[in-house]
């Protein structure tokens, strides 16, 4: 397993843009969708409006991850004109999927002792190690600019790695719902109202 407290070395990168798909119900009830899905609510909706917003006149490839969320938002952001990318999906988190977080917390305290390094820790899920292998694949493999809708821990994996940063700062920043996290040169700005 990679040491992911050092980063390797940021990659020449062109452009990307990021995203994070639309608020949904499980958003909202506090749920972990992981792999699993639930729909966008009216708010996540109106995110998405304001992703094609933010976008328009963008230019770049337009990619999602599958899950039904992303597919969403990407279809009310870009219209029908993108591809879909597996790689781009959330971090699984294995048996604690579609739970309730105030639920595993109290019952798990010595899986939550930190505010992201427990998607690490899931029982039966990803971990960190293999979503990094991931992104960094997805992201080795883009040849120009690139608009992507794709999962909150996603979002800040992709960060981590186009800034060179160590995995253990997965955390830090945001990874809101209706902005555009814009990548160039090295360095992130938020697109938002």
């Amino acid at each position: 397993m990679p040491d992911l407290s050092i980063p390797s070395p940021a990659p020449i990168l062109p452009d990307i843009y990021l995203m994070r798909h639309g608020e949904t119900a499980w958003n909202v009830q506090g749920r972990l969708q992981g792999v699993l899905d639930s729909p966008l609510t009216d708010r996540g909706i109106e995110q998405a409006r304001r992703l094609a917003e933010l976008s328009n006149g963008i230019a770049g490839r337009r990619i999602s991850s599958p899950q039904g969320r992303a597919v969403a938002t990407a279809r009310i952001a870009f219209g029908q004109d993108f591809a879909t990318d597996p790689r781009l999906s959330e971090i699984d988190v294995g048996r604690f999927t579609a739970q309730l977080l105030s639920d595993l917390q109290p019952s798990h305290p010595a899986i939550f002792t930190d505010d992201f390094g427990w998607y690490d820790r899931c029982p039966g899920g990803e971990g960190f190690a293999r979503l990094a292998t991931r992104c960094r694949s997805l992201l080795n493999d883009l040849d120009g600019p690139a608009l992507i809708v794709t999962h909150g821990v996603t979002l800040r994996m992709l960060r981590c790695l186009i800034l060179g940063l160590p995995i253990d700062r997965i955390g830090q920043g945001e990874a809101r719902q209706g902005a555009i996290h814009a990548f160039r040169q090295g360095r992130e700005s938020l697109i938002a109202d």
